[in-house]
């Protein structure tokens, strides 16, 4: 990557990465808003046109993404080649287990990492799930809500609308605002 004057628009995103990882709060917002489509996209022909799945490993990808961006480095290919490849490991899991059910687990995350630890991985994992969980603790009342049941609970869209009495489109734009948030958040050490 060069410095100073970025004039190759492929290095673009990955200096978002760096901000991201550096503490910029809006950077990994930016890249969410730049990719949501293109890994939904991804995703939807990969589950054969089930939308609502889709939608689900979409935001599945970018939590994780998210939770994992601290150990990303650039590899001389586009930053979307990294959300996919959470996405398609994201994808075999499920069709791997034949369960549609979104699960964050130190395993999977291990997975999407570009190194493999020993007992200081763990606890930087451990670290990183307690510090994520903290996070989540700190979003609105309707916003944490909706993570808790979405991602920690594991259910689906159409569960999550009948629970907080709500409609499905208001679940997924809750959920979108959320993972913006939680972006924002996520304390400088874990980027």
């Amino acid at each position: 990557m060069t410095g100073g004057q970025h004039d190759n628009a492929g290095d673009e995103p990955w200096l978002l990465v760096k901000a991201a990882q550096e503490g910029d709060t809006e950077a990994f917002g930016v890249l969410y808003d730049q990719y949501v489509d293109m890994v939904f996209r991804y995703v939807l022909f990969r589950v054969g046109g089930d939308r609502a799945f889709a939608e689900d490993v979409t935001s599945e990808t970018f939590l994780r993404a998210l939770r994992s961006i601290g150990s990303v480095s650039y590899q001389g290919r586009d930053v979307g080649a990294w959300f996919v490849t959470i996405a398609r490991n994201i994808v075999f899991d499920h069709v791997k287990s034949s369960r549609y059910r979104l699960e964050v687990t130190t395993a999977e995350l291990q997975d999407n990492r570009e190194e493999t630890g020993g007992p200081e991985q763990e606890v930087m994992t451990e670290a990183t799930n307690a510090e994520l969980l903290r996070c989540v603790s700190q979003l609105g009342d309707d916003q944490r809500e909706c993570i808790v049941l979405r991602f920690i609970e594991g259910k689906s869209v159409s569960e999550v609308a009948q629970l907080m009495d709500r409609n499905e489109g208001a679940v997924k734009a809750l959920q979108h605002r959320a993972v913006r948030r939680l972006a924002q958040i996520l304390p400088s050490w874990l980027r």
